[in-house]
């Protein structure tokens, strides 16, 4: 296939904003489904059409089941996803979703949007699951993390045009006021449909699949360059190695729940909902891991300042104070700010970061059914809680915000500016649990002995071939010099010691 027909043309950071819009896109619908409800629910022809004006039990069960499909979606992506590979996955939960959207959108019984709000959770769930590795797998290292918090943002964009269209539509009588707002889905469904087709599929999951020259052939077009390019050959050299080492150290399924060997890291998705975000968002109306670790202790500080308030609030003198009220929703706001500065974007972006090519669609997927049993656990207990426990319910979201702090600082390395192979490469040195000592996993940038390594692997690569040295230089990461032996090479134009990391690594070969 020819360089103009492949992408339509697109290479480079043009292929990767068409990457980010599919994905963009995909989180935008999931923002969207799970919002829309909210607005549905309290629609007066669509109660009395299920005949369920008044039976806030069932109502409470037709919106929360939606975290169920999800869930079981996320399950289904642990279970499948590799098969299907990225871009095929992606596909098939959108496609799942159209089913559950028209089942919604053309219902008139309980049971057939129950069903239909089930089959619609599956496909998000798979979305959701699949979307984020694809983005990270296809992404330089520069760009990872804010491409997939770009998508965060999107997907609180979904949330909110959700709202405003549900309200917009509550002035208009009859069936339109509920239906349409759930067939305006489609038109996130119909961009995904229109972009994802013809977009590059990961080239990790291609090498895991030992279709190298295909892989080869999209790094070069994400960067940019020639297949010949010997950055794009050390990368895709990294790639295959981590395959290989991934094949022969194969991790068993049990020891997914286990740290880095395992991989998965739900715990980062558990902490997102453990937060209190849904305690806010499903009722108010009725760098990496510092950002995270900041926020969480912004969030503590705001919920303590809630459980206050609110305490006060119920004492007499107090009580019905406009004052401590107009406070105590302000903190609310604020501690939107801290979970948006952290809690947002990274649960989902780190589950990718943190596995290995070989169990990083599970770990996604795991990390994700995480969320959603969370989600939905927070969801069913939180009206509960608040009308037995009052402002004591608020002490619990206090304590879990404030524990987060220490357990990010001590057990969660950064990964912001490595690659996926660096960061591979940091966990098969069996790295401690604790990691708020290690240098390699507290830098905030990338750390000097993978840049060492990279460069090494670069300047091996172009050495022996004239046309890569020119395709390095235009890379714009290299300047060309000679060394001592009057041989062309490539050198880090920063002049970063190479020195140690070779000696080092002609110690482990011997």
């Amino acid at each position: 296939m020819g360089e103009k027909s492949r992408y339509f043309g697109f290479r480079g950071g043009w292929l990767t904003f068409w990457i980010t819009v599919a994905c963009g896109t995909d989180m935008t619908l999931f923002g969207y489904d799970q919002g829309v409800f909210g607005g549905v629910i309290v629609t007066d022809d669509f109660l009395q059409t299920l005949n369920i004006v008044g039976n806030t039990s069932l109502q409470g069960t037709i919106t929360a089941i939606y975290d169920i499909g999800c869930f079981f979606g996320a399950i289904a992506a642990f279970v499948f996803g590799d098969y299907l590979g990225r871009k095929r996955g992606v596909l098939v939960g959108t496609t799942i979703m159209s089913v559950g959207a028209i089942l919604q959108i053309t219902s008139y019984s309980v049971a057939q949007m129950i069903i239909g709000r089930v089959i619609a959770g599956i496909g998000n769930g798979i979305n959701t699951s699949i979307a984020p590795p694809w983005q990270a797998e296809t992404s330089k290292a520069s760009w990872r993390g804010k491409l997939i918090v770009v998508e965060l943002i999107l997907n609180i964009a979904g949330f909110s045009l959700s709202n405003w269209v549900t309200f917009g539509f509550s002035f208009v009588p009859g069936p339109v006021a509920w239906r349409l707002p759930l067939a305006l889905q489609f038109i996130f469904i119909a961009i995904l449909y229109a972009t994802v087709p013809w977009l590059p599929e990961s080239p990790r999951w291609l090498v895991a699949k030992g279709r190298i020259e295909e892989a080869e052939q999209i790094l070069a077009d994400v960067e940019g360059t020639d297949v010949d390019d010997p950055y794009v050959q050390t990368e895709l050299h990294e790639i295959k190695f981590a395959a290989n080492y991934e094949k022969e150290h194969a991790v068993r399924l049990r020891d997914l729940v286990r740290g880095k060997v395992g991989g998965s890291d739900p715990c980062a998705q558990a902490m997102q909902q453990l937060s209190g975000i849904n305690v806010t968002s499903y009722y108010l109306p009725t760098v990496l891991i510092k950002s995270i670790m900041y926020a969480a202790a912004g969030q503590c500080f705001c919920y303590l300042i809630i459980t206050v308030l609110l305490r006060f609030n119920e004492m007499p003198g107090y009580a019905g104070s406009k004052e401590v009220a107009s406070a105590s929703v302000a903190f609310f706001f604020l501690y939107y700010v801290f979970f948006g500065i952290g809690f947002q974007g990274v649960p989902w972006l780190y589950p990718t970061e943190i596995n290995g090519l070989a169990m990083r669609q599970k770990g996604a997927a795991l990390g994700t059914a995480t969320n959603w049993i969370f989600n939905f656990m927070v969801v069913e207990i939180t009206q509960i809680g608040i009308e037995s426990l009052q402002w004591k319910f608020y002490i619990i979201w206090t304590v879990f915000n404030g524990a987060f702090v220490p357990f990010t600082y001590f057990l969660y390395p950064e990964t912001a500016s490595r690659t996926l192979e660096d960061i591979d490469l940091y966990f098969r040195g069996q790295p401690s649990l604790f990691v708020h000592r290690d240098k390699l996993a507290t830098s905030s940038k990338r750390p000097e002995e993978f840049v060492a390594r990279e460069e090494t692997e670069v300047r091996r690569k172009s050495s022996v071939n004239e046309r890569a040295l020119g395709l390095a230089q235009r890379h714009r990461r290299f300047s060309l010099v000679e060394d001592h032996a009057g041989i062309l090479a490539v050198e880090d134009r920063a002049g970063a010691d190479k020195k140690t990391y070779e000696e080092k690594e002609h110690r482990e070969k011997v």
